[in-house]
């Protein structure tokens, strides 16, 4: 959604100023009491904020600090219904949040105006300036809810400033909690488990769980979207009430309904208004199953009546387990009837993939340099229990990020069975466990069987890609790999050696398309991918020979494919070696219309 500001310029020196941050910011209006080119003009900027002061969501005042200030003074009412108010000095050099720093955005917006002019950023914002989190604005930044009122977190945020003992109660986990547990103050102790939290020690709880608890601290909730509803029903039932009579028995069960992220039922059920009723009411996915794909599905509670008519052992139960991913139930089939014409079932799963205990994270590690390694790879690793490496193809350096305590294991030398149980001792004990590949595990990352004995002990895991060497390669020989209206496709693929080729995908076959071609661990059989290219290619296409891409050691050397051969074995190069072939190699030829000024609309916001 795009943004609606309104840049006031004060000052006619600020005209360059109040330009540049129109350019950037998706072409903003920039008002003034001036006639300049390009401006709109007004009279006075009383009159102008007084018409307009709630039409904007960001206003950038460029000028003095007192006339901004003036200037809206008479029209604030509060931080949860102003607009975010920035000055700016006419030059860019100070960008200062002025109103609305955290509710309206006006912090972040100077960061990101700052970062535009090359200024600095002043914010006053205490939790801002003492790396703390603000509270006001986590719920809307991770996707969560909150039904905190203004006088409530207004009191909790006085609390967590102040430094006040704070117990973090993480009952589910995704990216905002992930981000809570990286950036934990020193004053926050952090806790899985409400049980095992001592009240008395605490003067506030803050909780991102779907769950309900009781207790004398005043504790602040954050709903994540977590919960799956299954819902079942008669024929025509009368929606009126139901959602009402839902959120209380889920209360009554201590799930907040505010937590709702789905609601499913059978196809048979589609139609049927009820179901659409509470997917409205509680802004919540709609999911539909057939039959056939809840049938496997155990419920605790199975009907024969149920399954009599819909062919499933239970609606509810069945569909709350399917949209969760095979989330555990976390409350079980109730009935509800409001009236002759309202009769219906309900059941709540928890999302599989929101659920704490054992995990596997496969990283991608990158062609291996350390430094290639994703932010999100880098800081998996820094949190992981074990680190089960690929030997000698991982950079050691990698598992140096592993935080005290860890156990970091190389893989070489183990059968898969072995890897497996190492990694499964871990995940028992709900741990968490990253597997680090080299390069980008989905590529020749024979990650396929490890996943297969996942999926068959229903194990929860996750795939973080990495580059891989044929990005390394395009980086390393500072080539484009695609080039426009000459080569538009690149290649991944490999020799035939002791693993069989699917005849379709022979080397001399690829070759037909002249594409740009990364052939994979096929420097030992060097002279049959030779052969097989020189039947597409011509002997005098490029190709480069890439031994150990982006390492301390790596080596590059450049030549024509009917010399291919004799580059490799002149150099002695066998293991970790990509073959480049294809004119894109070094090419300078062609221009990109991504460029040309009919195309410079894709780059305007």
């Amino acid at each position: 959604m795009k943004e609606n500001i309104a840049i006031i310029l004060v000052s006619e020196g600020g005209l360059p100023t109040a330009r540049l941050i129109s350019h950037e910011l998706g072409d903003a209006p920039v008002f003034t009491t001036h006639t300049l080119e390009g401006c709109q003009t007004f009279p006075s900027y009383a009159q102008f904020m007084a018409a307009h002061f709630r039409e904007y969501d960001l206003f950038v005042f460029i000028g003095a600090m007192g006339i901004c200030i003036r200037s809206i003074a008479p029209f604030i009412k509060d931080k949860y219904s102003d607009p975010a108010i920035l000055c700016v000095d006419s030059t860019g050099r100070f960008v200062i949040s002025v109103l609305s720093g955290h509710i309206g955005g006006a912090n972040d917006w100077a960061r990101r105006v700052a970062a535009i002019t090359g200024g600095e950023t002043v914010v006053t914002t205490q939790s801002d300036n003492t790396g703390l989190w603000a509270l006001d604005t986590l719920a809307r930044r991770f996707d969560w809810r909150t039904v905190a009122s203004h006088a409530e977190m207004n009191n909790m945020i006085s609390l967590f400033v102040g430094n006040q003992p704070t117990a973090l109660l993480l009952d589910v986990k995704d990216r905002g909690t992930d981000y809570l547990e990286r950036t934990l103050p020193e004053h926050v102790s952090v806790f899985y488990r409400f049980e095992d939290i001592r009240p008395e020690a605490f003067r506030l709880i803050i909780a991102v769980t779907p769950f309900i608890y009781t207790t004398d601290v005043p504790i602040l909730y954050y709903r994540p979207r977590v919960l799956h509803v299954g819902i079942g029903c008669r024929r025509d039932s009368a929606p009126e009430g139901v959602a009402e009579h839902m959120a209380a028995v889920m209360e009554a069960h201590r799930l907040s309904p505010l937590s709702v992220r789905s609601v499913a039922t059978i196809e048979l059920k589609k139609d049927e208004p009820l179901f659409h009723a509470l997917a409205q009411t509680w802004e919540a996915e709609k999911h539909v199953y057939r039959a056939d794909e809840l049938a496997d599905i155990t419920v605790p509670n199975p009907s024969q009546k149920v399954f009599d008519t819909t062919g499933v052992w239970g609606v509810s139960e069945s569909t709350a387990q399917r949209a969760s991913g095979f989330g555990p139930l976390v409350m079980e089939k109730q009935k509800g009837v409001l009236s002759a014409s309202s009769d219906f079932t309900l059941a709540v799963a928890l999302d599989a993939d929101a659920q704490r205990g054992g995990f596997i994270e496969i990283v991608g590690a990158g062609p291996g340099d350390p430094e290639l390694v994703s932010v999100r790879g880098k800081r998996l690793l820094e949190t992981a229990d074990l680190i089960l490496y690929a030997g000698s193809l991982v950079p050691r350096e990698l598992t140096e990020y592993a935080k005290p305590g860890a156990t970091v294991r190389s893989s070489a030398g183990m059968t898969l069975e072995e890897q497996f149980d190492v990694m499964k001792a871990f995940y028992d004990r709900g741990l968490f466990i990253v597997r680090l590949h080299t390069g980008d595990p989905c590529i020749y990352g024979a990650i396929q069987e490890q996943m297969a004995f996942f999926d068959r002990y229903g194990m929860r895991y996750h795939i973080t890609p990495g580059i891989s060497s044929f990005q390394a390669a395009a980086a390393a020989l500072r080539s484009q790999f695609t080039i426009p209206e000459r080569v538009q496709t690149i290649i991944l693929t490999r020799g035939e050696g002791r693993t069989p080729m699917p005849e379709r995908e022979k080397l001399h076959l690829l070759a037909r398309s002249q594409s740009t071609m990364c052939i994979y661990l096929s420097a030992a059989i060097v002279d049959d991918v030779q052969a097989e290219l020189l039947q597409a290619y011509p002997p005098e296409t490029p190709v480069a020979a890439c031994y150990k891409l982006t390492w301390r050691d790596e080596r590059i050397y450049r030549g024509q494919l009917k010399d291919l051969a004799q580059i490799v074995k002149e150099n002695n190069l066998t293991l970790t070696t990509m073959l480049v072939v294809g004119e894109a190699i070094d090419n300078r030829q062609g221009l990109s219309h991504l460029y040309a000024s009919d195309f410079k609309h894709l780059f305007r916001p």
